[in-house]
């Protein structure tokens, strides 16, 4: 299970994209991959390197071995996690306005603005909140 967990992590560094309608934090991302790769890596990977993305290169070095569903799992929780990140990176940007007009004097910092965000959420944008949660943040 260890190794699962540094796969996500790997999974995780990956380079960010555009945020759509689901995303996944990393416990849902382990739980996942733990029940459709927890054999795949235990039989092919179990040597691999927890540093430098071990487990994700021998999966996908793998792959014509890896069962469908690890494969099929994987290609997912990746999109999901890149989606996830794409939208905690873009939170401030598209709730700029939001936290403008209702967060006024609020120290930014911290999560100061966020929960601000939060409390303030029937008069916030659906943009922003739809943000917000799509980054995991609710």
């Amino acid at each position: 299970m260890r190794q699962l967990i540094f796969a996500i992590t790997a999974f995780a560094m990956l380079a960010s994209a555009p945020a759509v309608a689901q995303t996944v934090g990393f416990a849902e991302a382990i739980k996942m991959l733990g029940a459709s790769c927890g054999k795949d890596i235990e039989t092919y990977c179990k040597s691999a390197s927890l540093a430098n993305n071990g487990i994700t290169n021998c999966l996908e070095k793998n792959k014509a071995k890896v069962s469908a569903k690890c494969n099929a799992d994987r290609v997912t929780v990746l999109s999901l996690i890149r989606e996830r990140l794409a939208a905690q990176a873009s939170v401030a940007q598209i709730c700029s306005r939001d936290s403008a007009q209702y967060c006024k004097g609020v120290k930014e910092g911290a999560g100061h603005i966020l929960r601000c965000l939060l409390k303030a959420q029937p008069s916030v944008s659906a943009k922003c909140n739809t943000a917000i949660d799509l980054a995991g943040y609710r």
